[in-house]
């Protein structure tokens, strides 16, 4: 049997070969439990092996010091935009935990901070539902 097309989501740089576990302050109402993230009631982040995320946003180079804090950030971004977590309520301290993560793995703070103050003027839209990956195909129809 052969499948006559494929079904796809683009713009992604990265992929977790295993997976990742972080301790957070940011705690949902109820487990979240998704193909590739779970995030517990206590705030405890799994990001599982094969998850999928484009890195850093904006004018933001990739480097070691900045990509675990972009894996975190956007398995908690991707959280709220599949309205698993409020934005309202998680999106600020997402953002600090970036910054935090960012200072601790050798961004300098001042450079973290920028990071930070750009994600609060600009991040929201990447927060909101109707920003979703869509799914595409090929061959198209």
């Amino acid at each position: 049997m052969t499948d006559a097309f494929i079904l796809y989501k683009s713009g992604y740089k990265y992929q977790l070969d295993a997976d990742y576990r972080i301790k957070t302050s940011i705690k949902p109402d109820s487990d979240v439990v998704t193909d590739y993230i779970d995030l517990d009631l206590s705030g405890n982040l799994t990001v599982k092996r094969g998850y999928a995320w484009d890195g850093t946003s904006g004018p933001v180079i990739d480097t070691d010091a900045n990509l675990r804090a972009s894996l975190v950030h956007d398995a908690f971004y991707q959280l709220m935009r599949n309205r698993k977590l409020k934005s309202t309520l998680h999106k600020e301290s997402a953002d600090k935990l970036f910054r935090n993560m960012c200072k601790q793995d050798g961004v300098p703070s001042p450079v973290a901070q920028l990071y930070y103050f750009a994600l609060e003027k600009m991040g929201k839209p990447s927060t909101d539902p109707a920003n979703a990956k869509t799914i595409c195909r090929a061959p198209e129809e």
